[in-house]
């Protein structure tokens, strides 16, 4: 009698590239592998970013490997992210650039393949033609570069002699693009020079490309070792060499946005921030974040979910903020599902981020304030009165100032308010960020509420506190929050002159350019 034994399916193994440092130059099928993953096995040049985009119980293993410093030899990670897929997981191998070119990706699927876990290829932007797109060097270029070639700059240290073709190379590919070879450039130079290529030839070295961290030097095959260790350029970078370089002094973008190569600390909460940051990152400014808010929903939810179910009492609902926006309707589309439930109710909104967060929703704004702040937000409404008995709901934070409600009942208004959410102190700040703040290494700190600075305070030691007040170079959404750090003894650097995102963005603007040009 025969006996059919069942094994234990595998998991499926996902060899991903994360792109060259840029995380919005992911793919879209990258970004729902990596939605999906159980466990996360990532290199020294994956971007941070994209880890946040994993779900919560995600486990995170990190396998980077730097010069001279490998937390894991190469068959090691073989090793590991098979026996990882054998336990049935949905396992990510998540590689800086593209897993096929010097990404040693191959032989993690040649080890895959021999243990029969089923695996799958998700390739990635490569850094030798991103690097060079963004310090505006196109690889072809009709009339100047019909061929490119893409080469390693750091050979297999066991090799006796050079795989590379270099007598064939000098004169047979346009522009030649050198992977990891900055520790190596003068072999290279040495190499090309010696089988016939010009010392007059351009040459680009491309350090972090596509980040902020990017910096770019030119020179030629015979200038271009000195160039670059006098500016200390070390990996990662890129080398390009051909003609195509000259195209640089007319091409180049990333680098010519107005914030870039400055660095600006945000205090908003992570859920906050990300407009902020996204607007900065846009100008080229590097964004670390540094929240000093955490939002967290109403402990007495009971309040919030009582007002949702009699939202339709209501003449107006009125939002004082994104965070009570997204936390109502997030309730009301539990409770209700359905935001037709609001249609007799006519919205107010304190400014063009709240109204944003609200039409998200695809609900229409009867009144957006032209000024964010609550006193501006308090004569908006008084203008479209007349108030007296009309009903209106306020769903807003547990320590939101009065102003609003209170104009409203003097009006006449029956005003409810009820707390949405609360705001709280994280346990800890980020200490790489704080240490960047004591050895002045920013340009400036934004703060967008006087809660957010307040904690600042509390987050800091007090002997860091007294060390840095005096140079901080903070940056306040308006009026209210100026105050807020006067009273504490620190100057604000430039205050907003409009309390909204693309206010603060403009004022940082202003503050760095002016600044730069001192």
């Amino acid at each position: 009698m025969s006996r059919t034994t069942r094994k234990r399916p595998y998991g499926t193994l996902y060899i991903v590239g994360a792109g060259p440092g840029d995380p919005e130059l992911i793919s879209v099928k990258a970004q729902k592998v990596i939605a999906r993953a159980d466990i996360i096995v990532y290199d020294y040049l994956a971007a941070p970013e994209l880890l946040e985009l994993a779900p919560a119980g995600c486990k995170r293993i990190y396998v980077g490997k730097q010069a001279g410093a490998h937390t894991m030899k190469q068959e090691d990670i073989c090793e590991l992210i098979v026996k990882l897929a054998r336990t049935g997981k949905n396992v990510v191998r998540l590689k800086g650039g593209d897993p096929f070119v010097f990404g040693r990706g191959g032989e993690e699927c040649e080890v895959a393949a021999k243990a029969g876990v089923r695996f799958e290829v998700i390739p990635g932007i490569t850094s030798g033609i991103a690097a060079p797109a963004y310090a505006g060097i196109p690889v072809t270029h009709r009339g100047i570069a019909c061929s490119t070639a893409l080469i390693t700059g750091h050979e297999d240290p066991t090799k006796t002699e050079s795989g590379i073709a270099w007598e064939h190379l000098a004169h047979g590919v346009d522009t030649l693009v050198f992977y990891m070879g900055v520790s190596n450039l003068p072999n290279i130079v040495a190499n090309l020079t010696k089988h016939g290529r010009a010392n007059s030839t351009p040459v680009a070295v491309i350090q972090w490309g596509s980040t902020p961290r990017q910096r770019t030097v030119t020179g030629t095959l015979s200038s271009i070792v000195d160039i670059v260790k006098a500016a200390g350029i070390t990996a990662p970078a890129i080398t390009v060499v051909g003609e195509v370089v000259r195209l640089r002094k007319q091409l180049s973008w990333f680098e010519s946005r107005p914030l870039f190569g400055r660095t600006v600390i945000v205090t908003r909460s992570r859920t906050q921030a990300s407009s902020l940051s996204a607007s900065l990152a846009e100008q080229g400014a590097a964004v670390l974040q540094l929240p000093t808010i955490d939002i967290q929903p109403s402990p007495a939810r009971g309040y919030l979910d009582a007002a949702i179910k009699k939202a339709g009492d209501y003449s107006w609902i009125v939002f004082t903020s994104p965070n009570a926006v997204s936390i109502f309707f997030d309730r009301l589309m539990s409770l209700r599902g359905d935001v037709r439930c609001l249609a007799g109710a006519k919205i107010a909104s304190i400014g063009p981020g709240t109204t944003e967060a609200i039409r998200a929703y695809h609900v229409d704004v009867a009144l957006t304030a032209e000024e964010s702040t609550g006193e501006g937000f308090a004569r908006a409404l008084a203008k479209a009165g007349p108030w007296k008995g009309v009903q209106v709901l306020i769903p807003q934070a547990l320590d939101a100032r009065d102003v609003v409600p209170a104009t409203l009942t003097k009006l006449g208004a029956r005003v409810r308010t009820v707390v949405a959410y609360t705001t709280v102190k994280p346990k800890r700040a980020d200490p790489a960020v704080i240490q960047r703040i004591i050895d002045d290494h920013y340009d400036c700190i934004v703060f967008a509420s006087s809660s957010a600075f307040t904690n600042f305070k509390a987050l800091v030691r007090p002997a860091v506190w007294t060390r840095i007040r005096g140079r901080l170079r903070a940056v306040s959404i308006g009026p209210i929050t100026s105050r807020t750090m006067q009273e504490a003894d620190v100057k604000p650097v430039a205050e907003s002159a409009a309390a909204s995102i693309p206010g603060l963005v403009r004022t940082i603007g202003d503050y760095i350019n002016h600044d730069r040009h001192l």
